[in-house]
């Protein structure tokens, strides 16, 4: 016995049609509709009872007019889009999709995607973009659901959130207790912005670093300045970010400077070009990200500001080369 809840895409053009023959005003009932659909009734009926229950469409049976009708007579399925950039869109949206497949949000999202990218009155197949626009596979990290769905709560209802949590490698996990903000999707990997009890400020949880979620009967205000969004100063390098603001000036050669020139990396950058490259300035409280910038382009990158940077940087070249050095032994 089939599940009412959930119907095969090749159904979606066909509900569609069912929606616009009701909307009309004509009261066709099921006999008739499977006629001008070519299918069968009980077809047909499955569907109608799938638009009452999972799309809410007031759908009723008139026995003087033998035929349905919508009791709201200017309802229409949602998203009845008319126009190809609206299906387009919709399209890329599913394709973009992708880049959550390991988290559980993926498959609730992707079915409502499909509930609403039906064409309306043509059976043709207008998602040909599904494998000419595309989304490359990228490393990403795999979330618990009962993680997810405790910390969702904790979101919604504004609770308080216990966890165990290991910060490093090298150390065990350790119990926290927070008051969780926003939930952030970064480079494949998902994290807590929460403000810590512990450490009596806000702080950063990667999700596959939590075990033993709880939920705590204790409520909490949300602040008004919560938003990540509102701390990053401007600069565009992840969910990772520091108090203190400083000023960078890095060079770029090759390959890499016009990757970098590319690209819009904070709110006040100047690039000047020159013969061997460019050399970007911009200031930033998310150094960590900066560093890890700086080191991803190898030789082609030159940190020349702050001194803090230039003195790290150094001393990962020196690690580079503890390590070159083991291949020889």
């Amino acid at each position: 016995m089939k599940d009412h809840h959930t119907l095969p895409r090749t159904a979606l053009p066909r509900i569609y049609f069912i929606d616009k023959e009701i909307a009309s005003g004509k009261y066709p009932n099921s006999v008739k509709l499977a006629k001008a659909y070519e299918t069968s009734v009980p077809t047909i009926s499955r569907d109608i009872e799938f638009m009452r229950v999972m799309l809410n469409a007031p759908i009723e049976y008139d026995f003087l007019h033998k035929g349905f009708y919508y009791t709201e007579k200017t309802f229409r399925l949602p998203a009845a889009f008319h126009s190809a950039d609206d299906m387009l869109a919709l399209g890329m949206a599913k394709t973009l999709l992708s880049l959550y497949r390991n988290t559980p949000i993926h498959d609730a999202a992707n079915h409502l995607l499909e509930s609403i990218t039906a064409p309306l009155e043509d059976h043709s197949n207008p998602e040909w973009y599904e494998n000419r626009i595309v989304v490359p596979p990228v490393p990403s990290v795999l979330v618990a659901p009962e993680l997810w769905h405790t910390t969702s709560d904790a979101l919604r209802e504004n609770r308080i959130l216990t966890f165990e949590y290991r910060s490093t490698w090298y150390e065990d996990y350790s119990p926290r207790r927070v008051r969780p903000w926003q939930l952030l999707f970064d480079n494949g990997s998902w994290y807590l912005y929460a403000w810590s009890e512990e450490r009596s400020g806000p702080r950063m949880f990667s999700l596959t670093r939590m075990r033993k979620a709880a939920l705590l009967d204790d409520i909490f205000t949300l602040p008004k300045d919560y938003d990540i969004r509102t701390r990053n100063d401007g600069s565009y390098f992840g969910v990772y970010s520091s108090e203190k603001k400083r000023r960078f000036r890095i060079a770029f050669y090759g390959d890499a400077a016009m990757r970098i020139q590319e690209r819009r990396w904070a709110v006040d950058q100047v690039i000047e070009e020159n013969a061997d490259g460019i050399v970007i300035s911009f200031t930033s409280s998310q150094y960590g990200k900066v560093l890890e910038l700086v080191l991803a382009n190898g030789g082609d990158a030159l940190p020349l500001e702050p001194a803090e940077l230039v003195e790290e940087w150094q001393g990962n070249l020196k690690g580079m080369v503890k390590r070159e050095e083991m291949l020889k032994k």
